[in-house]
C-alpha cells in the first residue's frame, strides 16, 4: 500500500513515514490514491504510545492527541499508516476510502466494526454503545500470524459515541 499525496503541498511528509518533527499543521487534511486502495482522505495527527500500522484511534480535535480505540471510547476515529507509536511522533492517519485495520481473529468480511478491549483493534461482534460509525469490513481478516490481525475496511470519517440506543 503506497498512498500518493495528490494534493501535493512542498515538503509534504509521505503519508507511510513517521516523523519525530511536525511537519504540517495539526488537522491537516489531504487526499492520496494508492494504485490497488483508491482515493482516501488523511488527517495528520500526534501520535500515543503503541501504535502499529492499521492501529485504530479515536482523536481529540481541541489538541490532536490520539487514544488507540478501546470499549466505551467517544469521538472521531482514524487508522494510523505508521507507527506514531510515542507523543513525539506525527503522522497521517486515514479517515476515508478504503483501509487496511486491526481487527480481532473472527472478523468477516462485510461485519460491522466494533470497538474492543484490545486496544487499537476491531472485531464484529456485536456490543453495545462499541460501534464504529460510518466504518464497514470490506474483508474477512487477512492470512497472517500476528494477532490481532488486518482486514480491509471501507471508511467515511468514521466516529465512536458510546450510544447503547437504550430510552
Amino acid at each position: 500500500m503506497t498512498f500518493r499525496i495528490t494534493d501535493e503541498r512542498a515538503g509534504s511528509q509521505p503519508i507511510a513515514n513517521v516523523s519525530t518533527t511536525q511537519l504540517h499543521p495539526f488537522g491537516t487534511i489531504v487526499r492520496a490514491v494508492d494504485d490497488d486502495y483508491g482515493e482516501g482522505e488523511f488527517i495528520y495527527l500526534k501520535g500515543v504510545a503503541n501504535t502499529v500500522v492499521g492501529s485504530w484511534a479515536t482523536y481529540n480535535v481541541d489538541d490532536w492527541t490520539t487514544t488507540l480505540l478501546a470499549a466505551n471510547a467517544i469521538g472521531p476515529v482514524a487508522i494510523a499508516m505508521s507507527a506514531t507509536d510515542a507523543t513525539t511522533d506525527y503522522g497521517w492517519y486515514q479517515i476515508s476510502g478504503k483501509a487496511v485495520g486491526l481487527c480481532l481473529t473472527g472478523f468477516a468480511d462485510d461485519g460491522l466494526v466494533f470497538a474492543t478491549a484490545t486496544a487499537g483493534a476491531i472485531d464484529d461482534a456485536s456490543v453495545n454503545g462499541d460501534l464504529v460509525n460510518l466504518a464497514k469490513g470490506a474483508s474477512a481478516k487477512l492470512a497472517t500470524t500476528a494477532e490481532p490481525s488486518a482486514a480491509h475496511f471501507e471508511i467515511h470519517r468514521p466516529f465512536v459515541n458510546d450510544n447503547s440506543n437504550s430510552a
